[in-house]
C-alpha cells in the first residue's frame, strides 16, 4: 500500500484517509488509485473490519483528477485517442469495480470539497456524511469532458436521474445543505464533528453481526441492477447462511432472554 491513503484500525473499524493534501487530494493517478484499490481489498479480506469511513486530509476530500497532468497529457492524447480507454480502464476505473466487490459497509465523511471524480468517489461509499465545508460538484462539463470514472451509473442512483442531469449538464456546485436537500448525504454536521459522527454511525453498524450485514449490502448492491426475482432467489441462498451463523442464534436468545447480545462474527 502506498502513503497515499492511510489505513488506521480501531478494533472493528477502519478510517482510509486520500493523504496527498497540498495537491487536494486527486485520486486520478496511479500512486492514489493502487492505494485505493489495495486499501479496499485489504478490507474485504480481513474478517475483523466490520465498518470503515474514507475521508481526505488537509482542507478537501478530493479535488477529483489532476488538471496539471491532464494538460501535460493532452497532446498525446488527442494525437493517440485509443490510448485513453487503455488509460481509464487499467487506472481509475479499477476503484468504482473495486468497491462494487467490498462487501465492507463503508461510510463516506466528506470533510471539503468532492469535485469531479471526487464527488463520484463519495457516490461509490454506502452512506455519506458532510461537514458543514463541504461542497460537491459533478464538474467534468466544466473542463470539456465527460464522467469517466462510473459517475453516470453512480450520481442518479443517490440523486435520482433529474437531479443527477441537473449536475452533470451544469457542472454546479452544491453546498452541504443543498446536498442533504437532494439526498447526496444523509448528515450535515458541524467540521469539526464530522468524523466523531462518522464513527457514531460505524459503531452502530459494527455492532451488530458482521455476517449478515456484509451479506445485507451485497443484496443492496446487487439489488440496483439485477430483476427481482435474481433478487429474491439470492436473498433466499443469503439467509441460509445467516440462519446457520451463531451470531442469529445469540440475537435470538437475547431477543428472548431480554439481554443485549454479544456478537463474534461466528
Amino acid at each position: 500500500m502506498t502513503d497515499k491513503v492511510l489505513y488506521e484500525q480501531d478494533g472493528p473499524i477502519v478510517t482510509l484517509t486520500l493523504n496527498d493534501p497540498a495537491m487536494r487530494n486527486p485520486i486520478s493517478e496511479k500512486a492514489m488509485v493502487d492505494g485505493i484499490v489495495d486499501a479496499l481489498d485489504r478490507l474485504n479480506q480481513d474478517g475483523s473490519v466490520r465498518v470503515a469511513i474514507l475521508t481526505g486530509a488537509g482542507s478537501a476530500f478530493s479535488s477529483g483528477g489532476d488538471l496539471r497532468k491532464m494538460k501535460q497529457a493532452a497532446e498525446e492524447r488527442a494525437v493517440k485517442p485509443a490510448l485513453t480507454p487503455r488509460y481509464y480502464k487499467f487506472g481509475i476505473q479499477r476503484i468504482p469495480l473495486m468497491f462494487e466487490k467490498l462487501d465492507v459497509p463503508i461510510i463516506a465523511a466528506v470533510n471539503g470539497p468532492a469535485i469531479g471524480a471526487g464527488l463520484d468517489l463519495a457516490c461509490m461509499c454506502d452512506i455519506r456524511i458532510a461537514g458543514q465545508s463541504a461542497k460537491f460538484a459533478e464538474s467534468f462539463v466544466k473542463v470539456g469532458i465527460v464522467p469517466g470514472d462510473g459517475g453516470a451509473f453512480l450520481l442518479p442512483r443517490a440523486v435520482g436521474y433529474a437531479k443527477a442531469c441537473e449536475m452533470a449538464f451544469t457542472g454546479d456546485m452544491l453546498d452541504a445543505q443543498e446536498a442533504l436537500a437532494c439526498g447526496l448525504v444523509s448528515r450535515v454536521v458541524p467540521d469539526a464533528e464530522l468524523l466523531d459522527a462518522a464513527k457514531g454511525l460505524a459503531q452502530r453498524i459494527a455492532a451488530n453481526p458482521p455476517h449478515a450485514v456484509r451479506m445485507a449490502k451485497r443484496l443492496l448492491i446487487e439489488g440496483r441492477h439485477a430483476r427481482l426475482d435474481t433478487v429474491l432467489e439470492l436473498s433466499a441462498s443469503l439467509q441460509a447462511l445467516t440462519h446457520a451463523t451463531a451470531d442469529h442464534r445469540e440475537a435470538v436468545d437475547a431477543f428472548l432472554e431480554k439481554r443485549k447480545p454479544a456478537f463474534k462474527g461466528d
